[in-house]
């Protein structure tokens, strides 16, 4: 059963979540204040070292999902499969990423969990109605649309904290607003199977991961990464 969603760029709020960031740059992440009995705000090391392990969970779990939906007879045969975000210019090529500014690389992360928010949820709604899946599947549905949630609140956070360290700059500002207007929500859908549905967020999933170890790396060279 072949389910629509949107096809094209993603939608405005990666753009506008930035330009919310950059008003904020002043302030450190809200992780806590220093009031609260035992606080210590966390270094730009240790966000790094959050977001990344909860981006390697979901695309562990993403790995896990896909062996539940396997491509039928008549897909095998179907003409190669096409990401509604292909769109976007996400590099394959480590090397390549490597040479994308600190800017648009956090931008790009961003947009593309932005981009799949909402498909994730119509998905986890439309398998519920599939009978034939085991309910571990239907867990496993939800908590990845939980946790990019959660990853891209993460990657905010970071974002917040690199911003008020000066070590993206407000060049940012600029590019987030030129953006966001040239992005719009397309009302073409992009029909995809379940099975590529999947493998589209796989794929994705470890383009958002392989990014944000780039940019650590990047911005921490003593890691020799």
């Amino acid at each position: 059963m072949a389910l629509g969603r949107p096809a094209g760029r993603a939608g405005p709020g990666a753009a506008l979540a930035l330009l919310w960031l950059l008003g904020r740059a002043a302030a450190p992440p809200a992780m806590c204040t220093p009031r609260d009995a035992g606080c210590r705000l966390l270094s730009v090391a240790e966000l790094f070292d959050r977001v990344i392990r909860h981006s390697g969970r979901i695309h562990s779990l993403s790995t896990e999902l896909e062996k539940y939906f396997t491509p039928r007879d008549n897909e095998l045969s179907s003409p190669a499969r096409k990401c509604h975000t292909a769109t976007m210019l996400t590099p394959n090529d480590k090397e390549f990423a490597q040479k994308i500014p600190r800017e648009e690389l956090t931008y790009l992360i961003l947009k593309l969990l932005q981009a799949w928010k909402e498909p994730l949820s119509h998905f986890n709604q439309h398998i519920e109605n599939l009978q034939e899946l085991p309910g571990e599947s239907l867990g496993k549905a939800k908590e990845i649309s939980n946790m990019v949630h959660e990853l891209e609140t993460g990657v905010e956070k970071v974002t917040e904290k690199m911003l008020s360290m000066g070590i993206i700059s407000n060049s940012l500002h600029g590019m987030a607003s030129s953006e966001a207007a040239g992005l719009s929500i397309s009302n073409e859908a992009n029909v995809m199977s379940d099975s590529d549905f999947i493998h589209c967020f796989r794929r994705d999933s470890n383009k958002v991961q392989s990014y944000l170890k780039i940019l650590k790396c990047r911005i921490m060279p003593e890691n020799s990464c």
